[in-house]
């Protein structure tokens, strides 16, 4: 094994960075998607709530899961990380999971309860939605800066969070473009033309962040020849924004045939931000105090845990690609009987 793939203790542990960097970004796209359809929901009426929610009825579930695989693979792969990183962060994890719980309840009973009651589990299905961005979001911003407890570490978390949750929203508002017809199809092309400059401002302000807290990472992003490296990235996301808002603007069409464009494309500057990040903070796992290195686990234990990994992520991979091929096509009404 060694001779194949040289020092285990160097190739391990960006093995694992990997595979936790693929659940997260695979979480942020499906779980942000059907997050930002929560978040919407105020802004439809109560027939159009419920093919909104039917949308992702299939769905929603399995996203969750690369959360659980994210979390899990940090705490296996990285325990020291795992414990820097969710101490600085408590309460907005708490935040998060109890904005989960209700949500995930809320589901299941606007569904199954009296009309007059469905209203509440409504707003609770949009408030454990926001809930749940919004803790995502301060998570990140606070993540980008440190994990450093000042005024201007937290303040940015906060706008972090609020551009995190009108990222979700877009992202949403494109996979409504995807799945539904009609006048809320018509609804959802507005919400995203709308929702695509808070996405701007959120990776524009990000991008600002994130070499302004570091030396190190200010270095790799405008030395030569890292900046000519790191240039194609910028330049496909203002490519893509550009692009998308074009497409937008021409839909709905007669013919529906450019409605995934837009999931697409959000999916894809998703993807871009994310890859600018993970280059960006390489190889710390927690920022300039814990490299993927220091926080590691055993070489033998992190064979043991790979061996798992390679078996269980596959599985995830291949539910959860049958549950949206099976449910493909327009959401139809979402039914427990």
């Amino acid at each position: 094994m060694m001779t194949l793939f040289g020092d285990p203790e160097v190739w391990l542990p960006v093995a694992f960075a990997a595979l936790m960097g693929l659940s997260i970004l695979i979480y942020v796209v499906l779980d942000g998607y059907d997050l930002g359809v929560g978040i919407l929901t105020p802004l439809a009426d109560e027939a159009e709530k419920d093919r909104m929610v039917a949308s992702i009825g299939p769905f929603w579930d399995a996203n969750e899961t690369w959360l659980v695989m994210a979390v899990g693979l940090l705490l296996v792969a990285f325990p020291a990380a795992h414990g820097a990183i969710l101490t600085a962060l408590y309460l907005p994890v708490a935040i998060m999971l109890i904005g989960l719980i209700l949500r995930g309840t809320a589901f299941e009973f606007r569904a199954k309860v009296a009309l007059p009651k469905k209203k509440v589990w409504n707003i609770a299905f949009f408030t454990g939605s926001l809930m749940t961005s919004m803790a995502q979001g301060y998570m990140l911003g606070f993540y980008v800066m440190g994990l450093t407890h000042t005024p201007v570490a937290h303040g940015f978390a906060l706008l972090s969070a609020v551009f995190l949750t009108i990222g979700y929203s877009f992202i949403g508002a494109c996979w409504l473009i995807l799945k539904t017809e009609g006048a809320l199809q018509r609804k959802a092309v507005d919400w995203a033309k709308g929702g695509i400059w808070g996405v701007v401002l959120g990776v524009g302000a990000i991008s600002l962040a994130t070499p302004l807290v570091s030396p190190r990472i200010w270095e790799r992003w405008f030395s030569v020849p890292e900046i000519f490296l790191l240039a194609p990235l910028p330049l496909m996301s203002g490519a893509l924004i550009i692009g998308l808002w074009v497409v937008l603007r021409r839909l709905p069409s007669a013919d529906d045939s450019f409605a995934w464009l837009p999931f697409a494309g959000a999916s894809a500057l998703f993807v871009l931000a994310f890859t600018g990040l993970a280059y960006s903070f390489y190889p710390y796992v927690v920022p300039e105090q814990l490299t993927i290195y220091d926080a590691a686990s055993a070489p033998e234990s992190l064979m043991i845990i790979l061996i798992g990994a390679l078996v269980v992520i596959p599985i995830i991979a291949s539910y959860s690609a049958l549950a949206y091929y099976v449910f493909r096509g327009k959401a139809q009404d979402l039914r427990y009987d």
